[in-house]
């Protein structure tokens, strides 16, 4: 693959690519065949959820790691397998019919937007990019082709969720002044950048790996299989893994758009690592539930999140591990734990009962996270069968993921106000904007 930027590829492909939207999904009662880049950890989990579904059929599976290959083939004996899912659509293009797409984030938008040039639907695992300028021009791709897209952020089709959402658009807590989010997860790492290097595991393609990144010497324990979110290159850190995952409710039920203002209180930049502790405080514009502004405070790491008065709870309960308060105008909350909790109604520091009427299309919510995540996987393969709609097309996932991205940037410069112009996908302060894209390497 050679160096290029998606903005520009996309505006050329565009131009040639354009079909009508039946070309992209298949006739009602045909089966979905389906490749899976990426089959380890939670590609595993993406590959049983989407081919639980009875018209799913798993031709192929791809993988850098030859053991997380082997253990998916096990699974689905008829599939071939590949290493590079470059050669994979060159093998088998007119075989496939969607492409999920779950490996580390800097190799979503490569996998997923040659998939889409190969006239594929994607199911591509959050957060939908590792940069800005890819999420703006996948989204451009998709939307221009009419391409079936659905985002990995199974909770958004949660009951819980969905009933938090339905409940703020009916102000059940009036205008909504300040949203309040967290995580103590710690996908951050305050250390240097490891010196030397390790061999790399026989069973690990490493240039394959790294993909269109920079290249580098494979270190044990810090980038395959589990610590690259830590790694600004690779990853997006606690924002991108957990924030992105609470975020998306109050983003979603207060029809937000990107923000106006950002700024990371952290330490310094290493240059190598995302901090471990971050404070992220977003401006946005307000919406028909808002007030005029919404100030957004993000806070991730040990320790997360800082006492504040807007986030005590009656009787001193404590807060949930994980979650999001939604604070109106005039003083009521919404509290919304992280996950498979209902939302709490708190007025004058007491809680109040929820009101349900109206809700029933919402159905009852299910206490079985396996049984509830299906629901947003079915729903895409649904779609690409011509019966359903996706609930996180790209065209509301890159919004997302731009501004998960943008106060990743933030803490390139930290505790430094900065101003993004959305119209031009360009930050005020010029030494930011070059942070918005990076070359691709030749691999």
């Amino acid at each position: 693959m050679k160096k290029r930027t998606f903005l520009k590829n996309t505006a050329a492909l565009a131009a040639v690519s354009m079909l009508p939207g039946s070309v992209w999904s298949l006739a009602k009662g045909q089966r979905l065949r389906t490749a899976h880049i990426g089959v380890s950890n939670m590609g595993m989990e993406d590959l049983k959820a989407i081919s639980s579904h009875e018209l799913v059929d798993v031709v192929a599976l791809c993988d850098v790691d030859k053991n997380a290959l082997a253990a998916a083939k096990a699974m689905h004996p008829k599939a071939k397998t590949y290493a590079d899912y470059r050669e994979m659509f060159n093998d088998m293009t007119d075989g496939i019919d969607a492409v999920v797409v779950s490996t580390p984030d800097h190799t979503h938008a490569p996998a997923s937007m040659m998939a889409m040039e190969k006239g594929k639907s994607v199911y591509c695992q959050k957060p939908l990019t590792h940069h800005v300028s890819e999420a703006r021009a996948m989204n451009k791709f998709a939307a221009e082709n009419n391409i079936t897209t659905q985002m990995g952020i199974q909770v958004h089709s949660f009951y819980d969720y969905q009933l938090a959402t339905h409940l703020i658009r009916n102000g059940i807590i009036g205008k909504v002044k300040t949203v309040r989010a967290w995580s103590p997860k710690n996908w951050g790492f305050d250390g240097p950048a490891p010196e030397g290097s390790d061999p790399v595991p026989s069973n690990l393609d490493w240039n394959l790996w790294l993909g269109t990144s920079s290249e580098r010497d494979y270190k044990e324990g810090y980038y395959h299989p589990g610590n690259w979110r830590k790694v600004l290159d690779f990853g997006c850190g606690t924002l991108g893994d957990m924030g992105v995952h609470i975020f998306d409710t109050p983003y979603n039920a207060l029809e937000l758009d990107v923000p106006m203002t950002i700024k990371n209180k952290c330490r310094k930049p290493t240059g190598f690592g995302f901090p471990e502790n971050n404070e992220v405080t977003y401006v946005f514009p307000g919406t028909a539930h808002t007030t005029d502004t919404l100030k957004w405070v993000w806070s991730d790491g040990p320790g997360a999140p800082a006492k504040h008065k807007d986030l005590k709870l009656p009787n001193g309960d404590e807060l949930p591990a994980q979650g999001a308060m939604f604070i109106g105008e005039d003083g009521r909350r919404l509290l919304l734990p992280h996950f498979m909790q209902l939302p709490k109604l708190i007025v004058d520091n007491e809680y109040q009962e929820l009101d349900l009427s109206g809700t029933e299309h919402l159905g009852e919510p299910v206490r079985e996270y396996a049984s509830e995540g299906k629901k947003h996987y079915h729903q895409f393969v649904d779609a690409c069968l011509g019966k359903d709609e996706c609930s996180a097309p790209f065209s509301y996932a890159a919004r997302l993921t731009e501004t998960i991205l943008l106060g990743t940037l933030a803490g390139r410069f930290p505790n430094k106000k900065l101003h993004w112009d959305a119209e031009k996908a360009r930050f005020k302060e010029d030494e930011v904007n070059e942070l918005l894209d990076a070359p691709y390497r030749e691999f």
